[in-house]
């Protein structure tokens, strides 16, 4: 059977049956729903990701053309198992360049493990698909340990695109859903891998490996309103029936923590992580 023959999708809906469990992961509020609505619902770049390219410091992404996307793209990898199974693949151009493209989309959902725990039962196919993955980024697979897996092979995914399509430019970008940028820390870290510091809404040169011109992106997106899970109401003076506690925090926008005064008005938005 041929693999390599696509089928355009025409509602966000068309990218539900690509999930490798679509009842769990298609869901209101979760990324994978929310970065179909996102990308399938605008002409080219959803809006976020045209202001974090049109707002970059490289040329090549100011004015960049989307060419083709394809969902659940996966990237064979070494040392059989599964393959990189990235959210979106895009293929752009910018200043006539070609840009090879992988998405990570995230709401609350984690990053998955480090690579010390993933490798914590080393096999030989573990053994090879590390050492592949890190000399593809030029990374010392002793240094890696601490840092999330996902992240790796997500990343080492746009380089092995950018290869294949003949690319000289690579971009591995997240595309967040959370309020709070919840993960930012681990794509912050892993940045800090190529002396590159991460900031939200912004695109980041990682330097080039093997040849190719390796980026790395943070952007912004919003789940739309009617896609949250929300509640409304007001913090209650009297002891709470969990522990008996008198008081109550929230975690705003910024990460910063503050406490709740009585009868403050709030709203909770629920962002339900994927088992």
């Amino acid at each position: 059977m041929n693999n390599l023959i696509f089928i355009p999708a025409k509602q966000p809906e068309d990218w539900r049956h690509l999930l490798a469990e679509p009842s769990k992961h298609w869901r209101d509020g979760y990324s994978a729903k929310s970065l179909a609505l996102s990308w399938q619902s605008n002409d080219g770049f959803p809006p976020e990701v045209r202001r974090v390219f049109e707002n970059s410091d490289f040329a090549i992404f100011r004015n960049a053309e989307l060419l083709l996307a394809i969902p659940e793209h996966q990237v064979p990898l070494p040392g059989g198992g599964k393959p990189s199974q990235n959210d979106l693949f895009v293929l752009a151009k910018g200043v006539g360049q070609l840009i090879s493209l992988t998405v990570e989309g995230k709401a609350s959902e984690p990053f998955g493990p480090l690579v010390s725990d993933w490798f914590k039962t080393p096999s030989d196919g573990r053994n090879k698909r590390l050492t592949s993955l890190c000399k593809t980024l030029e990374l010392n697979p002793e240094r890696i340990q601490p840092f999330r897996y996902q992240l790796l092979h997500r990343t080492a995914s746009s380089v092995i695109e950018a290869q294949r399509f003949n690319a000289q430019n690579a971009l591995m970008m997240v595309h967040s859903f959370s309020p709070i940028n919840e993960g930012f820390d681990d794509f912050k870290k892993f940045a800090g891998l190529y002396n590159a510091k991460a900031e939200p809404d912004k695109i980041l040169y990682a330097g080039q490996v093997n040849g190719i011109d390796l980026y790395l992106g943070w952007v912004k997106g919003e789940i739309p309103m009617d896609q949250q899970h929300q509640a409304e109401g007001t913090v209650p003076a009297s002891k709470y029936r969990c522990g008996g506690h008198h008081e109550i925090d929230i975690r705003e926008a910024t990460g910063n923590y503050r406490q709740l005064a009585p009868s403050e008005k709030i709203m909770v938005i629920e962002e339900r992580k994927v088992d």
